[in-house]
């Protein structure tokens, strides 16, 4: 071994599998592997049928750790007295022989059971996007859009059996910016949480982990999005709903009804117009103005069903709107 090899291996000794799926856990795992953390283990989720063949895809996580000879773990669940309870023995024997002193984990999907966050030396750390307490739970990102919040970030959090209420050993702030979509914000926490990481794993390895308790006060939960919630209601405030918009980009793209076609919306403004909620008051160049509940929403992105995102103009010259129309949700 090169002494650049061993200065390297003396200065990551932790042996650190990982769990993640989307692409939100590729930053973080990208971070491990080019910081030189030995990787024995990585486990995500089952391959899921994708595009129009829906064939099988592999995840995000499982590409770039087959890419890097990583031996991967795909149970179905982690429950050993559960519904596939072969499948978990199996990843309880992989993970036994990977023996990681730590396991990281960032937007798995699946219920860690008790005997996962016991089995390494160092236990669990979590990669949560949010400032914890505030937006536990499945959607952090949207939810803090959603609501309006100027700021928030990722929590490094050692894991308990709760849903998200371990102690936190990593915080970092990041502003959420006017025109931030879940899309935006979610790439740049996904690049803070790579960095955290890294700087939590040194802590951990030198015996500096500091874990602080979460605050009783300023709890919220962040709830799965459904797509129910994506039917833009025209009697709310303007202002929440051009949130909700952003919030929901790219997923589930808010709608409304144009009779039987669902358009989804992707951007809008808030101006100072009144009508009843849901009228057209204006549809030319600039947007489709629609009164809300309060104020009115200029619409200035859209997409028609099996269509591409495009500006107003091209939407009006494809479908026609005009003044006084009703839109419904």
């Amino acid at each position: 071994m090169s002494t650049a090899a061993q200065t390297a291996a003396s200065a990551r000794p932790l042996r650190v599998a990982f769990a993640g799926t989307p692409e939100f856990a590729l930053a973080a795992l990208a971070a491990l592997l080019a910081d030189g953390w030995t990787v024995p283990l990585v486990l995500t989720q089952p391959d899921r049928p994708a595009g129009r063949g829906l064939k099988l895809q592999p995840s995000a996580v499982k590409q770039l750790a087959l890419q890097h000879a990583v031996p991967v773990a795909q149970p179905t669940s982690l429950r050993l007295d559960g519904r596939w309870p072969e499948q978990a023995a199996a990843a309880r024997e992989a993970l036994q022989q990977a023996a990681p002193d730590v396991l990281v984990v960032a937007a798995y999907g699946l219920i860690l059971p008790r005997w996962v966050l016991d089995l390494p030396r160092l236990g669990c750390l979590n990669i949560h996007a949010s400032l914890l307490p505030r937006w536990r739970g499945a959607a952090p990102i949207h939810r803090a859009i959603e609501a309006g919040d100027a700021e928030t970030g990722i929590t490094i959090m050692q894991m308990d059996e709760g849903l998200d209420t371990g102690a936190m050993l990593r915080l970092g702030r990041e502003a959420i910016q006017p025109d931030d979509s879940t899309a935006s914000l979610h790439d740049r926490l996904a690049r803070l949480g790579g960095e955290l990481l890294l700087q939590a794993l040194l802590d951990a390895a030198a015996g500096r982990l500091a874990p602080v308790a979460q605050p009783a006060e300023g709890v919220t939960y962040a709830h799965k999005i459904d797509k129910s919630e994506a039917a833009l209601d025209w009697s709310r405030p303007a202002a929440e709903l051009e949130r909700r918009l952003r919030a929901f980009d790219p997923f589930p793209g808010a709608h409304f009804s144009l009779g039987d076609q669902a358009v989804k919306v992707w951007r809008a403004e808030v101006i100072g117009a009144a009508g009843l909620p849901g009228e057209v008051l204006a549809a030319d160049a600039a947007g489709i103005t629609v009164a809300c509940g309060e104020q009115a929403l200029r619409l200035t992105q859209l997409q028609r069903p099996g269509g591409k995102r495009v500006p107003a103009r091209e939407f009006l010259a494809a479908q026609p709107l005009s003044a006084g129309t009703r839109l419904t949700a």
